[in-house]
């Protein structure tokens, strides 16, 4: 069964690099988004580049993750898997919502959303920061400005089914409720933790789709 990586707010594939799993890793590169374009119509886009004729599962990392969700509400993949990342809007910090109420994001420069390397080291929390400055050079700022508003505007309040949800205990970014019980958690886990953790992160994902495969041979 293919898997199609959704990488989280400008990063890219090589982030998938850390994960050691025996499904082929199908990664879909970000288009351009169209101004004012939303979450969900984004997502039916980039959707397009998926092969529906066979079973797949869908991976996303953070901003990936929502992505993800949106494609799985119509597509219905197999599994959805969402590493530090959130499955409907009230898994987002208060701090999103605060500024999704007013238009702040759409009125700031696109340079504003560079962040200072040494700033990006403590959100992302990561022991590989040659990696994420590497990442954060090639970011084109125009799409984290969209994502960004895309983000803190997100509206979803349906939880999808099939879906293994990864996060980390020390993510600073996206904190989801502990009681939730479909939550993986990591211990330590940070919000780069697809590198930094990616054996834990890939152990968990083989068993659920060796759950999976068992299924399917009944």
């Amino acid at each position: 069964m293919k898997l199609y990586a959704i990488s989280g707010l400008g990063a890219d594939k090589r982030v998938f690099d850390y994960l050691t799993l025996d499904s082929e890793i199908v990664h879909l590169d970000w288009v351009e988004p169209k101004k004012k374009e939303n979450i969900e119509d984004y997502a039916m886009r980039l959707a397009q580049n998926i092969d529906k004729s066979e079973p797949f599962g869908i991976i996303g990392v953070s901003f990936g993750g929502m992505i993800a969700v949106e494609i799985s509400k119509v597509l219905k993949p197999k599994v959805t898997i969402l590493i530090s990342s959130a499955e409907t809007k009230e898994e987002l910090k208060g701090i999103y919502k605060g500024f999704g109420k007013t238009k702040m994001i759409t009125l700031l420069p696109e340079k504003a959303f560079d962040i200072p390397r040494r700033i990006a080291k403590y959100i992302f929390g990561t022991n590989n920061t040659k990696l994420l400055n590497k990442i954060l050079d090639d970011t084109d700022l125009k799409f984290v400005k969209w994502a960004v508003n895309a983000l803190i505007t997100w509206k979803n309040e349906t939880r999808i089914e099939n879906s293994l949800k990864i996060n980390g205990t020390k993510d600073k970014l996206i904190k989801p409720s502990k009681k939730d019980k479909n939550i993986k958690w990591i211990e330590g886990g940070e919000h780069f933790m697809v590198v930094d953790k990616g054996g834990e992160i890939s152990r968990l994902i083989k068993i659920e789709l060796d759950k999976i495969d068992r299924f399917a041979d009944r």
